[in-house]
């Protein structure tokens, strides 16, 4: 024990990029004497720390947890117990689909102080980056976010996501469903979806290897078969994702268009 109290900080790293992060974020983790960090957050960050930071690399991989959650909770009190200033870095933002609820919990639970730094969402930020505005005056005033994973493997769409599609009630924003696109799109076809909705996978997105798939709903998981889509990727489904929704959208560099239809 170092005779301080310790503190633990939930910091969203944002989607992937650095300049992404916040300016309270940065402030956070240049104070950290530990940080505990995802997959998917930028090296940069952890490149710049100094040399006596303590770095502990937790992060999941579709499949592969290196640490469980359980651990990583202990991991997060430990150090604060022992008087550290522990920073835990998540990719996004921590209370969007981050697992940050249970951490903050546990942390509460063990009398260890805790706060909150908000991180850009993927949701929101890699669907912007790739020319797709998640709501558009004329086309949706409304978007339901849902992820594809639970703790105990794939989820199935709920009602409310299905609706947003066959009704054109509100965009539908899909984090970590790469693997489950095939599921995905038969339930929204069974459903009653119009075979041309249109989608859009955006891939790393925020990097300089984000690539942008654009596609009916009915071919979506065979053109991101062909392709090669790989996670971490964002869909959208729903007219937002129009090719062509705005101008100038269709000639960046890093789109492929696959048999979309408006």
């Amino acid at each position: 024990m170092t005779g301080r109290a310790g503190h633990v900080t939930l910091v969203g790293a944002g989607p992937g990029a650095a300049d992404l992060l916040t300016y309270r974020a940065w402030r956070a983790i240049a104070r950290a004497d530990v940080v505990v960090h995802d997959r998917l957050v930028p090296r940069e960050v952890l490149d710049d720390l100094a040399a006596d930071v303590e770095v502990i690399d937790v992060g999941k991989a579709p499949g592969r947890h290196k640490v469980p959650q359980d651990g990583i909770n202990e991991l997060l009190v430990r150090h604060a117990l022992a008087g550290k200033e522990v920073v835990r870095l998540k990719g996004g933002d921590p209370f969007v689909f981050g697992r940050g609820g249970e951490e903050h919990a546990a942390c509460a639970a063990a009398g260890v102080p805790v706060d909150v730094v908000p991180g850009v969402s993927s949701a929101l930020a890699v669907p912007a980056l790739a020319g797709v505005p998640l709501t558009h005056r004329g086309t949706t005033t409304a978007f339901h976010v849902v992820t594809a994973h639970t703790r105990s493997g794939e989820q199935e769409l709920d009602d409310v996501a299905v609706a947003c599609v066959t009704e054109r009630a509100a965009t539908l924003v899909i984090l970590m469903g790469v693997s489950s696109l095939p599921t995905i799109v038969t339930r929204l076809l069974d459903a009653g979806a119009a075979p041309a909705t249109p989608v859009a996978i955006v891939e790393r997105g925020s990097t300089p290897e984000q690539r942008v798939t654009r596609v009916g709903l009915d071919l979506a998981a065979k053109r991101a078969d062909e392709l090669g889509v790989r996670a971490p990727a964002v869909i959208v489904v729903g007219d937002v994702a129009a090719p062509g929704l705005l101008e100038g959208v269709c000639e960046r560099g890093d789109v492929v268009l696959g048999d979309a239809r408006g």
